[in-house]
């Protein structure tokens, strides 16, 4: 399949990183070639024409509750063995091996913020969604609101949103939608995936995690905004103060891929210790 779709233009971001954290930079991110490009692609055009306003707040409604299942944090990244990603194009091994990478690479360069080093673990484990029957394209990729007209640097806007029918709909097809001038993105309904159910999960379970912890949650996969530089007319204040966080959160997320695993085992009780602290025990998910 021949894919006309230009760079990606987060590639024109990238955060500063300690050079034993990357690989070659431009490597990552790459939506124009490379061995996962069709499985990607498909993913992003099923996504864009099925998130709507309609379909996430539905999704709201049934994951909501919280009450599909009763388990601890490390028995769902144990269960994420059993996934891989089909949006990502950089890595094809299974999911728990990213959480541990990410939160070792979050661990050396701020060896400080404990907190810190448990959200590189929590980041993904939403994805737990797709494991339960729910298809990639609602659980993972990047992130965007609905109810608004998709910007500039959403990934394959240009080839993927002709049969979103949110775009057809006047409330929803201008810059601001059904939204008012920097509402804030605590007012803004997210494109249903991982970052926002495990948002509310945590909120829902009362984790004790600073503010910092929950935007790097729910904002991580909104590269649009935290890379894009895009759907700022509908930031608040307080966004724009935490946007420093998710960025400095992202570097790690993902330029600690690699096809290098960790020792998982190795590193377990360290961050058992960590889920004890902030979310301990059985958690509604």
């Amino acid at each position: 399949m021949k894919v006309d779709v230009g760079p990606d233009p987060s590639l024109v971001y990238r955060p500063d990183v300690d050079l034993e954290l990357a690989k070659d930079k431009d490597s990552f991110r790459n939506y124009t070639a490379g061995p996962l490009l069709d499985r990607v692609f498909t993913t992003y055009k099923l996504m864009h024409t099925h998130q709507t306003v309609d379909f996430v707040s539905r999704k709201h409604i049934q994951f909501g509750s919280f009450s599909h299942k009763k388990m601890t944090v490390m028995e769902v990244v144990n269960l994420l063995d059993d996934l891989v990603d089909e949006s990502d194009p950089d890595v094809d091994f299974p999911n728990s091996f990213h959480a541990f990478q990410t939160a070792e690479g979050i661990r050396k360069a701020h060896p400080d913020k404990d907190w810190f080093h448990l959200v590189g673990l929590l980041h993904d484990l939403g994805k737990i969604l797709a494991l339960w029957g729910e298809p990639q394209w609602a659980v993972v990729g990047d992130t965007f609101p609905v109810g608004c007209r998709p910007q500039a640097s959403v990934v394959f806007r240009e080839s993927t949103f002709q049969d979103n029918p949110d775009l057809r709909d006047p409330r929803y097809s201008t810059e601001l939608g059904m939204y008012q001038p920097h509402c804030g993105l605590e007012n803004v309904l997210m494109s249903w995936g991982h970052d926002e159910y495990l948002y509310r999960m945590m909120k829902f379970n009362k984790f004790s995690l600073p503010p910092e912890a929950f935007y790097m949650i729910r904002f991580h996969s909104f590269y649009p905004w935290h890379t894009g530089g895009d759907y700022l007319q509908l930031c608040s204040q307080q966004d724009l103060d935490m946007l420093p966080w998710v960025q400095e959160f992202n570097k790690f997320d993902l330029y600690t891929k690699s096809p290098e695993l960790p020792d998982v085992d190795s590193l377990r009780p360290y961050y058992q210790g960590l889920i004890d602290k902030y979310c301990p025990g059985i958690l509604s998910w």
